[in-house]
């Protein structure tokens, strides 16, 4: 069987192509590889301001031994979506958190209980300030009011108000 061979000046020919092709692709590594540079830059973040809580309204009239959710408004000034990891009662505002209507000075707020919430553990993310409009969400508390069976007669009909603050 015969073996086609090239003839000489062409395979001297093919001989030299690889070689250029091998130092030029070696000269591309090394020139990539050896590569330097420098400069300077400057990051920051900007301070992140307090998200507002709308006071929360229980969604359905109390009663003695029952429960209702509460609703709530939570306003975002900040360009970047701000994370809550829980709401809780905000003992600072009202009388221990809560407020009753003028209607009902008799209504006293010790048998209301609220129960802290945080979504299951997935807390909420307020969506971020687009333009000049605040990101805004609103969020159902389910069943996070209460009244005990020992609430005075004079709470009935009384609209209560829920000072909420964001916990971690």
């Amino acid at each position: 069987m015969m073996s086609a061979r090239l003839p000489s000046p062409t395979r001297g020919i093919l001989v030299i192509g690889w070689v250029v092709l091998f130092l030029a692709a070696g000269g591309t590594a090394a020139a990539i590889w050896s590569d330097s540079g420098g400069g300077a830059g400057i990051a920051g973040t900007g301070a992140t301001v307090p998200v507002t809580l709308s006071p929360g309204t229980p969604t359905a009239n109390l009663f003695p031994g029952g429960s209702s959710d509460v609703l709530l408004t939570v306003s975002n000034p900040n360009t970047s979506p701000v994370r809550l990891g829980s709401l809780v009662l905000d003992t600072g505002q009202g009388t221990g958190g809560f407020a009753v209507d003028p209607a009902h000075p008799a209504c006293g707020v010790a048998s209301l209980d609220y129960t802290a919430q945080g979504n299951a553990g997935a807390g909420w993310t307020v969506p971020a300030k687009s333009g000049s409009v605040e990101g805004s969400l609103t969020i159902r508390l389910v069943n996070a009011l209460s009244m005990g069976l020992d609430a005075a007669d004079a709470c009935q009909g009384a609209r209560i108000t829920v000072y909420l603050a964001v916990g971690s």
